[in-house]
């Protein structure tokens, strides 16, 4: 098969669209022709030497991926060759074929099947971080930072279907596409400081969660917007790993701060996570409420340019490689 290599690891020139051997699926496991996998910015973090695979995993990149059931490892029950299916990976998905963890498969849900490739790690990591760890209910307010992400995009509709108001920061040119996602509040993160931001249109009271992808030069700024109660979510690093943290305003918003990855949690896990997503999330696909937000398909052979455009930070939502 073909699949997107990382000899040297680098710019996005060092992703190489190269022949490389058959995956065989192994016990619990079953190989899914590849159509379709989302980019993500971890993809672009092991492109460039930062976030290797974890052990066992493939060393190619794509941690999502769309396609058709093509085998059926053993001590693998409720799924069969033919089906059409989305899935959470450790790595593998920019190539033809990926063996997959039967735990870590979903059925397509009701979008279009090249789309679905860009569902599964934003569904996973949004459901289990406001879920699992912030606790959304409906009645909540709820800010999303870089909400013209493929996080961002999903996260908002998810708030927003769950019953919560949704606030997000993003770049101006966003804002109208965010709102009719479902976003109540928009927020110039260039031009304005988001924390006044959410304390002036919540009358003071703050946010009871915040999913934030910027790490450590938002910290102090994400304390300050929490209501009394609330849960800061950390999810990504973009802005840097440390920062000074107010334990001060912390003990006095009795305010929790929580930090999470996805990719090296053991399979049960990840598994637990998967089921979690298909109960609660996909019906909501299928009411129309969430959709797959998709920027633009490329060829998989252009990985190279995907990754420049993601890193450009100019595409809403997600971008989707394809094959065939």
């Amino acid at each position: 098969m073909r699949a997107v290599t990382i000899p040297q690891p680098g710019g996005p020139d060092a992703l190489v669209w190269a022949e490389v051997p058959d995956p065989e699926p192994g016990p619990g496991e079953v190989i899914v022709d590849v159509r379709a996998s989302g980019v993500n910015r971890a993809d672009l973090l092991q492109r460039q030497g930062h976030y290797p695979p974890p052990p066992g995993a493939s060393a190619y990149p794509g941690l999502e991926c769309s396609g058709v059931i093509t085998e059926v490892g053993a001590d693998v029950a409720g799924w069969a060759v033919g089906q059409q299916v989305c899935a959470l990976l450790s790595g593998g998905g920019y190539a033809e074929r990926v063996a997959v963890p039967a735990g870590q498969l979903l059925p397509v849900p009701a979008c279009d099947s090249v789309d679905a490739a860009a569902l599964p790690e934003v569904a996973c990591t949004v459901w289990s971080n406001l879920i699992q760890v912030g606790r959304l209910s409906a009645g909540d307010t709820l800010l999303v930072h870089g909400g013209g992400s493929g996080i961002g995009t999903f996260a908002i509709q998810f708030g927003a279907a769950l019953g919560a108001t949704v606030l997000t920061t993003a770049r101006a040119a966003k804002h109208d596409r965010l709102r009719e996602l479902g976003a109540a509040h928009t927020i110039d993160y260039r031009e304005q400081d988001f924390a006044e931001e959410v304390r002036r249109v919540t009358d003071g009271r703050g946010a009871d969660v915040v999913l934030d992808i910027m790490g450590a030069s938002y910290l102090g700024r994400n304390v300050a917007a929490l209501a009394t109660g609330g849960r800061l979510v950390v999810i990504g690093m973009q802005g840097g790993r440390k920062a000074e943290l107010d334990l001060g305003a912390l003990l006095t918003k009795r305010a929790s701060v929580s930090a999470t990855s996805l990719r090296a949690r053991p399979l049960a896990e990840k598994a637990e996570i998967v089921q979690g997503v298909r109960d609660e999330v996909w019906p909501m696909v299928t009411a129309g409420a969430i959709r797959p937000i998709v920027d633009r398909r490329l060829p998989m052979a252009e990985a190279a340019q995907a990754h420049r455009l993601v890193e450009s930070n100019e595409h809403f939502g997600k971008v989707v490689l394809t094959i065939g």
